[in-house]
């Protein structure tokens, strides 16, 4: 049986895949296991954003490898202390919580706000309260699908958390209407990716975070997705000058090669936790760390935020101009860009299907919604190439019909 067949036979059917069988990567391209190669224009929701075997991200994964992996945080080590002081100097956050996964940074997040409204701004014990947006996706853990407005991700998964209140995203003034006496903090995405790309109203992130100082709410960015240049800035918090008091970070902070997560926070909201509090069996591990470590310099040196801002618009001004009716809007922030489709004349799901047999591989969101989120590394002449292979296939797409439906 092929590597597919088996995955068909043996695996939860939590995934539908496209029908490609993958088998090699390199920078922003991928090959299946007929040798054909592929543009990647989805970077694994940004966990590859430094692109598929960054050379100097490999060599820290290999050596430390050969040196030391695991150990649990009931040690010390000598890649952990690094790595945070190098993660709190590049995001300007003042302490940082190592996990693994993006869901785990949030669920890190959760318990630190409920601790600190209980300990240091004197919300009753049990009634400390969470708003978040409806839109947001931060994972799939219980409590988080618990908050989510998918009903498709809460489906049969209850009874859930409560605590968690609802706005709706880029409305600050439904934001404050929402805070009371109990609530602890305010968890957005910057731009909200499994949502479809959205993107807020400038000045949003701005006014929310003004609203949160004159309430005593904290404010955390989830940047596991927008974090670390996919913008086109460091953070997406950036674009509107913003310094949350939470954080969190993961997906590009692996590199590509491991799940690495983060929740960072003012000290004071990381104080709240104690020996024994919280904790992870692989959070902060020395591969991880090291890895980590060598993400964020990647990242600096090779000036990949500005590289993002710079081939985001080169991509968003070759996907405008593309003459392809069944488009129904295009957003997005440096090379986190997404691209809506009429339902009614075309799935998203299909049109990813068309651009696999171009050589472009992505994913829909929504089956109305395909992603363009390649590595940050792409080059001019990347983004050129791929743009030849989507106008070819956007334009032979059906086109939206305009004429009165005959009775």
């Amino acid at each position: 049986m092929s590597a597919t067949a088996l995955e068909q036979r043996y695996s939860a059917r939590n995934y539908q895949p496209l029908s490609v069988e993958l088998t090699r990567g390199e920078g922003v391209h991928l090959w299946d296991t007929d040798g054909r190669r592929y543009t990647d224009m989805m970077s694994a929701y940004s966990a590859v954003s430094f692109g598929h075997g960054h050379p100097a991200l490999v060599a820290a994964l290999t050596a430390q490898a050969a040196r030391l992996a695991v150990t649990s945080r009931a040690f010390y080590t000598d890649r952990l202390g690094p790595f945070l002081e190098r993660l709190c100097a590049v995001t300007r956050m003042d302490r940082a919580l190592p996990m693994n996964t993006g869901a785990e940074a949030v669920e890190t997040a959760v318990k630190a706000c409920r601790k600190w409204a209980y300990r240091v701004k004197g919300v009753p014990a049990d009634r400390a309260e969470i708003i978040v947006c409806a839109g947001n996706f931060a994972g799939r853990t219980t409590t988080i699908v618990g908050f989510s407005s998918e009903a498709q991700y809460r489906d049969g998964f209850g009874p859930f958390a409560p605590g968690f209140r609802q706005v709706p995203f880029g409305n600050a003034d439904a934001l404050e209407r929402a805070i009371g006496p109990g609530t602890a903090a305010f968890i957005v995405e910057p731009v909200q990716g499994e949502a479809g790309i959205i993107v807020p109203p400038p000045g949003y992130l701005a006014a929310c975070a003004a609203i949160c100082r004159r309430h005593d709410v904290l404010l955390v960015l989830d940047e596991v997705q927008t974090g670390l240049g996919r913008t086109g800035r460091l953070l997406a918090g950036d674009h509107d000058g913003v310094r949350p008091d939470g954080l969190t970070l993961g997906k590009a902070l692996g590199g590509g090669l491991l799940p690495v997560s983060a929740f960072l926070a003012r000290s004071d909201v990381m104080d709240v936790f104690a020996p024994g509090d919280h904790g992870s069996t692989f959070g902060g591990n020395p591969l991880a760390a090291a890895v980590g470590h060598a993400a964020l310099d990647v990242l600096v040196r090779e000036r990949l935020s500005e590289n993002a801002a710079a081939m985001g618009e080169r991509l968003a001004a070759g996907l405008r101009a593309i003459d392809c009716s069944a488009i129904s809007a295009i957003r997005g922030q440096g090379l986190l860009i997404g691209v809506e489709f009429d339902p009614s004349t075309v799935s998203a799901r299909n049109v990813c299907e068309r651009l696999m047999a171009a050589g472009i591989l992505s994913n829909d969101t929504h089956d109305t919604v395909v992603r363009f989120a390649p590595p940050l590394t792409i080059s001019a002449a990347q983004v050129d190439e791929a743009l030849v292979a989507i106008r070819r296939t956007f334009e032979a797409l059906p086109r939206r019909r305009t004429e009165p439906l005959a009775a």
